[in-house]
Parts: structure tokens; sequence; C-alpha cells
């Protein structure tokens, strides 16, 4: 009998370290990585107001990929409960255990600090200033609303790549 596939979802403000936990993480747990941002570079270079094209897209390569039984991971903001719920859909649809991540990093200042000193790594993406994180949308994570979520303060890389490798094998092993 076949494992069901793992949907790792990794949300949170921009800085907070999801990209860096995502390239910590999606090797041990052979996950095919999918970031909305890659996604999102083209079309914004060709002037196309992405909306949730973005997260569609994502969402649809995501779904391909459990239903041919591979982990996924995904890496951004995540910010709705509706984008939240697509998550949640794509888990249910394929059969995949769903690991929702919170990335947040309870020191404010640590966290501005790593938004004014980042630098693109897209071809024509600027990252947001910091006064554009501190102004994004972004709605509370309500677990009786979004569902289960693992929250993990990215002050500390190391153990919070430890304690999501730890969940998500934990989670695999009870679907055996």
């Amino acid at each position: 009998m076949r494992r069901p596939p793992l949907l790792l979802v990794l949300s949170g403000l921009p800085g907070v370290g999801k990209t860096t936990l995502a390239r910590r993480v999606v090797p041990p747990l052979s996950c095919v990585y999918l970031r909305v941002d890659e996604v999102e570079a083209p079309l914004i270079r060709s002037n196309v107001d992405v909306g949730g094209l973005g997260y569609e897209a994502v969402a649809g390569l995501a779904r391909s990929n459990l239903e041919l039984g591979r982990n996924v991971a995904v890496d951004l903001v995540n910010p709705l409960p509706l984008t939240r719920a697509m998550w949640r859909d794509a888990a249910a649809q394929t059969g995949a255990k769903l690991i929702a991540v919170e990335c947040v990093l309870a020191d404010r200042e640590e966290h501005r600090r790593r938004v004014v000193s980042r630098s693109a790594d897209l071809e024509g993406i600027v990252p947001p200033t910091w006064a554009e994180v501190e102004a994004r949308e972004y709605i509370p994570w309500d677990e009786s609303r979004d569902g289960e979520r693992l929250r993990l303060d990215m002050a500390d890389l190391d153990a919070a790549a430890a304690s999501l490798i730890e969940a998500a094998l934990v989670k695999t092993a009870r679907a055996r």
C-alpha cells in the first residue's frame, strides 16, 4: 500500500524566512518545491496584473504532483482564509497529509532587519520595503476557521527546521 504524499505549506509575511526554511527541509523530506514568487515573477516582468494567478498556478502544480504521489512544499505568504482553504482543499482532493506552517518572527526588530537587508533573488522582482510588509493584509490565523497549523518562530532557523522535519516524519509515520 502506498503512503499518502505530504503537502507542506510554508506561510508567513515576507522576510520571516520561509524560503530559507524551505531550502533546509525540502531535501530531507524529498519534496517538490513550489515557490509562488517564481511563478509570479515572469508575469510581473510582463506587466500582468497577477492577482490570484500565482496561487492558482501553484495550487494546480501542487495537486498534479500530489496525485503522482510526490511530497510537495509550497512557499507563499498565504495571508487570507480563502488562500488557506485552497491548501486544505488540495490535500483533501489528493489524499495528501497536510502540514500548514505559519512562520513568524516574534522579534519585530529582527523581522525589520531581515526585510531591509534583503536583496532581490528573482530578476525584475523588488523585495517589499518594511513599510509595505507592515501594511500588507495578513489576517491572523484562526485554527477554527483556517485549520490546524504549526507555528514556528524563525528566530532560530535550526530549531524551526528540526521541528518541522520532526512534525513531517510523525505525520507521515501515522499515515502508514
